[in-house]
C-alpha cells in the first residue's frame, strides 16, 4: 500500500556544523511520515489496547541533504502478520530527485499488559489489506 508523501524543509536544528542533515535526523523524518500515515487514517498510537514498537530498522544513506533543502519522504507499507508491518521508505530531495536515504522499518504491535504481540486494530488491518 502506498502512503501519502510527506514533505519537509531542512532547518538549522537538523544539521551538523557543515550544514548537512545529521544522520540521526533522517530517522525523525521517517517517523514523522509513518505517524502522519496513522493520523491521516485516524489510527491512534496511544490507545487502551497496546502500543507500536520498532522491531528492526535497516537504513542506507546515499546522498546528504543540506540546510534549507526541501525533502520528500515516500512510504509504502505491507502487512507481514496481523501484528507486524514493514514500511519501505525513502527520503529524496524534491528539486534534484536524489535519494538521500532508504530504509526498511519493521513495526510491531504489543499488548499493553503482557508486552506480547497483538493484532493491529481492525481499521488498520482493513486499510492495509484492502488498498
Amino acid at each position: 500500500m502506498k502512503c501519502n508523501d510527506f514533505s519537509l524543509k531542512v532547518f538549522v536544528e537538523d544539521t551538523d556544523f557543515q550544514g548537512f542533515v545529521y544522520h540521526a535526523n533522517y530517522l525523525k523524518y521517517l517517523e514523522r511520515a509513518r505517524t502522519q500515515f496513522l493520523i491521516d487514517n485516524q489510527i491512534f498510537q496511544l490507545n487502551a489496547d497496546g502500543f507500536f514498537v520498532i522491531k528492526n530498522i535497516n537504513i542506507t544513506y546515499s546522498f546528504p541533504a543540506r540546510l534549507e533543502e526541501n525533502l520528500l519522504v515516500k512510504t509504502d507499507v505491507q502487512l507481514k502478520t496481523k501484528a507486524r508491518m514493514i514500511f519501505n521508505q525513502t527520503v529524496e530531495n524534491i528539486n534534484t530527485k536524489k535519494i538521500c536515504c532508504e530504509a526498511t522499518i519493521e513495526v510491531c504491535f504489543l499488548d499493553k499488559i503482557s508486552y506480547k504481540p497483538k493484532a493491529f486494530n481492525k481499521g488498520l488491518l482493513e486499510l492495509i489489506t484492502h488498498e
